[in-house]
């Protein structure tokens, strides 16, 4: 007689093993009819399922983005039922959920091309019509792979041999359709609805190895109704305009090439963005107590290995060697972060209880391999700098420092241009170093901090770091898109490790705390969000030429040019455009590169002294003395840190 506790504190009892159809029957025909699968105790099902003992139960309905999930994965088994319907001798291997959407891969001698597309989803809506019954369906591997060499499916028998002995294998039935799959899906195929369209394709090799066959994927985006389709399609056609390699060329700030996969040419204006938000970073930094010190990039393989990471990230790690040193000392690593050398540097000479919190910072150059299909413009690199920083402290300092790092972090995002964010808890993953008393600590901590800080958070269970578990502060930007950028990590295994010490007040030993805190994430990353957040049309303190001074006839070049120079030694980046060209053609050109002050210089400008201010890409414009433009742009250009603070208001 299973107990069924639903979400609202009741209680339903069923005389024996009961589905999730049958609960949802029982509770009324509203639940019954909106209801698309169910978490038993958390974990997800179909609704078909029987629960035959004492259980939560919590019903996903489409208002539930956990159907997102499921909608995108049904729609990816309909997207490969249609593909066999109308490419005889396709065989089908993969097709998972991914963010946004679905994929599958085909094997097929032909590969597939988006004029393919229109057949396939009206084959798919098609079949989503028929409104077909998902049918979970138990086997033995010796039936399941008997199932697939007879449809001559090979890759669907190569994944049953490889699974693990003793595990489960289901399959899914939709009409005369047979998929191998875990599950858990919706009722049907009419569940799905219609919202959804075929992106892109690409190639993919078998299971990732360049070794095996290339296979043909198609991509696919499913939503839960039209309006959440068309605001994901619109969101994509504003990421293409925003798109920070297409703007990075068009403002001349930055280019990748071959001869460096993975790393970043920085040209003079892209330089001078960079420049500016390092800047601003270390300025606000120092003002926020840290010391800002500077470790080598290629360490001695050992360091690695008692930190823990040449066991958890080796493959993530470029490698050197060198042959004039002994056979201990011949394998260097470029370093992939800085945590271990802040280490080294804080168990130089003894320390003292009174040195902490210890903030130590660093604009550190790192380099991670990673595979070259996953390079993405700047916002994916091998070769990038980390803000990082690492503060090293006692165990009741954990909860201030979390609260500091915090107000920090929300005054540079919102100076940045960031008005929120959403912080994710990542705990302890399956592989990790330390014990589970050391990771109850750490967490146990991480969690008073939070409460102390003010800061409310999602669980993101297993993603925490191999050392300790971390929060993930997830930045929105103007267009909707979420990128997960800042982290603040309490680590107990590598002080330990790394045999760092300080003298306790009672004159005992003990090992410190260590933070590991990141706002940005990577230079390299947060410059490209920013280019995309802002479309390239920056706030005037952060763009890389803030004013152009443009003549409109030659006679006014000499003016121009002493106007140029007077905002130069303002503080401002000024470009000066004397082309014999009429001034519509100017200004046409300098919105297209994203210049936000155009100061136009004419015959009667240049006799009185003044500009024609306009800002770009807007029409308005007006007439100011030279020394009035300059103190204003001036003031307007100054970073956000620097600005004086306005007057406090008055008391009755």
């Amino acid at each position: 007689m299973p107990a069924i506790t639903l979400p609202d504190g009741s209680v339903r009892v069923f005389d024996g093993p009961v589905t999730g159809t049958t609960v949802a029957a029982a509770i009324g025909p509203g639940l019954a009819k909106a209801a698309l699968a169910m978490e038993v105790d958390g974990q997800l099902q179909d609704l078909a399922r029987e629960i035959e003992h004492d259980a939560s139960l919590r019903f996903v309905t489409r208002k539930d983005d956990k159907a997102l999930e499921l909608i995108r994965h049904d729609c990816a088994h309909v997207l490969a039922e249609a593909v066999q319907e109308l490419f005889p001798g396709t065989q089908v291997t993969i097709g998972p959920s991914i963010e946004n959407g679905f994929y599958y891969d085909f094997a097929r001698n032909e590969p597939f091309t988006p004029e393919d597309f229109a057949a396939i989803e009206a084959k798919m809506r098609e079949i989503i019509a028929r409104n077909a019954g998902f049918e979970r369906i138990v086997t033995s591997r010796h039936e399941a792979m008997a199932l697939f060499e007879a449809k001559g499916e090979k890759y669907k028998v190569e994944l049953i041999r490889d699974l693990p002995r003793g595990e489960t294998i289901t399959l899914y039935r939709q009409g005369d359709w047979v998929d191998l799959c875990r599950g858990p899906h919706m009722r049907s195929t009419g569940d799905i609805g219609t919202a959804f369209k075929l992106m892109k394709v690409a190639g993919a090799y078998w299971r990732g190895d360049h070794r095996n066959a290339m296979l043909s994927r198609i991509y696919g985006t499913a939503w839960r109704d039209q309006k959440e389709l068309d605001a994901y399609l619109h969101q994509l056609e504003e990421a293409e305009k925003r798109d920070h390699r297409k703007i990075g060329k068009e403002m001349d700030l930055f280019h990748l090439q071959e001869e460096a996969v993975g790393s970043v040419f920085w040209h003079p204006k892209g330089w001078r963005l960079y420049r500016t938000v390092e800047s601003y970073m270390r300025r606000r930094l120092d003002a926020a107590d840290y010391q800002e010190v500077k470790t080598p990039q290629v360490l001695d393989r050992r360091l690695w290995e008692a930190s823990g990471h040449w066991e958890n990230y080796r493959k993530n790690m470029f490698m050197a060697t060198v042959e004039d040193q002994d056979e201990a000392h011949r394998l260097l690593a470029l370093k992939p972060m800085n945590c271990p050398c802040h280490v080294l540097i804080f168990n130089q000479g003894v320390r003292s209880y009174r040195e902490l919190p210890l903030r130590m910072a660093e604009f550190g150059a790192c380099h991670r391999y990673e595979p070259s299909g996953a390079l993405h413009g700047i916002m994916r690199v091998r070769a990038f700098t980390q803000d990082d920083a690492h503060i090293f402290c006692e165990e009741h300092q954990i909860a201030e420092e979390a609260v500091r790092f915090t107000e920090l972090l929300s005054s540079i995002y919102r100076d940045l241009g960031f008005d929120s964010f959403r912080v994710k808890f990542s705990d302890r993953p399956v592989q990790r170093a330390g014990d589970d008393g050391i990771w109850d600590r750490a967490e146990g901590a991480l969690h008073e901090a939070c409460r102390k800080a003010g800061v409310a958070y999602e669980m993101n269970p297993g993603e925490g770091a191999f050392y300790g578990p971390k929060l993930e502060f997830v930045l929105r930007d103007a267009i909707g898109r979420d990128w997960q950028c800042g982290t603040f990590q309490v680590d107990f295994v590598l002080p330990e490790r790394l045999d760092a010490e300080y003298v306790a007040e009672d004159g005992s030993r003990k090992r410190p705390v260590m933070l590991h805190r990141a706002i940005l994430g990577s230079f390299e990353r947060f410059l490209g969000i920013l280019i995309e957040q802002y479309a390239g049309r920056f706030p005037l303190w952060l763009a890389p030429v803030q004013v152009v001074v443009a003549t409109i006839v030659d006679d006014a070049a000499p003016f121009a040019q002493e106007a140029a120079e007077a905002l130069r030694k303002a503080g401002l980046s000024v470009a000066l455009d004397l082309r014999n060209e009429k001034i519509n053609r100017k200004v046409v050109d300098h919105i297209e590169q994203r210049v936000p002050v155009l100061a136009v210089v004419g015959r009667r400008e240049a006799e009185e002294g003044t500009l024609v201010l306009r800002r770009l890409p807007g029409r308005e414009q007006e007439t100011v003395k030279l020394a009035e433009a300059v103190a204003r742009l001036a003031a307007e250009a100054t970073p956000p840190d620097l600005r004086a603070a306005p007057a406090p208001l008055a008391t009755a």
